[in-house]
């Protein structure tokens, strides 16, 4: 029998009612992290105002205490960037893609003369137990023990070798510091050993919060190669579906796949939500014309959904008197009722930020791109 095509309205509502952008969630703060596996944490309030997006009558507090009581942790992660994820699931995620996210690192000591992989790994394992360690203590360090160890690529590699995490206060909200690092394993107490079938888990976890999705999507999402095999291997508990373009997707056959035409409300997205980075065809969130005015190198990237696709991008302005909420609509003007939508939107998230603070504004900008 012919497999069922899934058109890309299709997969935008599928991929936006898993990520709870369809409609908000009762769930508890902790439940919504696992079910998203991940959330960006490149900027400390990234997190903050992604849940916010998601969940009914969000508490700042609530996120913090996760973090202080080490059920959440922030480190380096999917794609070698900085994520927040629970404790479980650092522990389940870290094993897996710590080769893929470390290959800079066999390259470098192939290429080093004398250089001791487990010598160096037992000092600077001792090196961050004295206390945690920011960034540039910890590349002097690795400077003292091998000329050129210290560059920030070969830094962020051991980082990842070593499992190293970011323990409180960074990650938390408002926090413009330096980071500190220290081991996982000592933060969490608990060893970070994966187990077989772990990679099974991932995948089957990956389509719950991102499918329907090809082969090629999750790679993108976790930069991990070669997993056509564990996908054949579930394939008895998958169903499988063809985009528009052809590609095989797999996804759970118990996961929400709304109609094409359910309503999907105004959101404003956090810098480099997920939604945006974890398909190799993006295109059920933003378009490939959108790309190019939201992704602006490694600076800040957000950016605000209409009818569940990437329209524009939006920042904040500190000003004399107040704070402004800027819209700026991506290669086509906003209808009145899409302003409309986006004005309720970004008030409540104003006064969110603001803790209930009503001087502010909201200013739609002209289009760029």
């Amino acid at each position: 029998m012919a497999e069922r095509m899934l058109t890309l309205r299709e997969l935008n509502r599928a991929t936006l009612a898993r990520q709870f952008l369809l409609e908000r969630t009762t769930q508890s703060h902790l439940d919504v992290i696992t079910s998203l596996i991940a959330m960006q944490a490149q900027v400390a309030n990234a997190s903050y105002i992604g849940l916010w997006a998601r969940l009914h009558s969000f508490q700042r507090e609530s996120l913090t205490q996760l973090l202080e009581s080490r059920q959440l942790v922030r480190g380096s992660s999917l794609r070698g960037t900085l994520h927040l994820m629970t404790a479980e699931d650092y522990i389940l995620v870290h094993p897996l893609i710590q080769s893929a996210l470390s290959r800079n690192l066999p390259l470098f000591i192939k290429r080093a003369q004398g250089f001791d992989l487990e010598r160096f790994t037992d000092m600077m394992q001792a090196y961050v137990r004295e206390q945690p360690r920011t960034g540039l203590e910890l590349r002097m360090k690795m400077e003292e023990f091998y000329p050129g160890m210290g560059t920030q690529q070969l830094a962020d590699a051991i980082r990842i070798h070593m499992a190293l995490i970011q323990p409180i206060p960074a990650g938390t909200w408002g926090f413009t510091g330096r980071p500190a690092h220290t081991e996982a394993a000592s933060w969490l107490g608990r060893s970070i050993v994966g187990s077989e079938g772990d990679m099974q888990r991932l995948v089957l976890r990956y389509l719950a919060a991102f499918g329907p999705a090809s082969v090629q999507d999750m790679q993108t999402w976790s930069a991990l190669t070669r997993l056509q095999p564990i996908f054949d291997s579930l394939r008895p508990e998958l169903l499988t579906f063809r985009d528009e373009q052809g590609r095989e997707l797999f996804d759970l056959p118990d996961a929400p796949r709304p109609h094409a035409d359910t309503s999907a409300p105004a959101r404003f997205l956090p810098d480099f939500d997920n939604l945006l980075f974890s398909h190799a065809d993006r295109r059920r969130v933003i378009s490939d014309e959108h790309r190019s005015s939201i992704y602006i190198g490694n600076s800040r990237c957000t950016a605000f959904l209409i009818d569940g696709f990437v329209r524009g991008r939006w920042r904040l302005e500190r000003r004399t008197a107040s704070t402004a909420l800027v819209i700026e609509p991506v290669r086509e003007p906003l209808l009145p009722s899409e302003q409309e939508a986006l004005y309720s939107e970004g008030a409540s998230l104003m006064r969110w930020i603001l803790d209930g603070v009503e001087a502010f504004d909201i200013q739609f900008g002209s289009v760029v791109g």
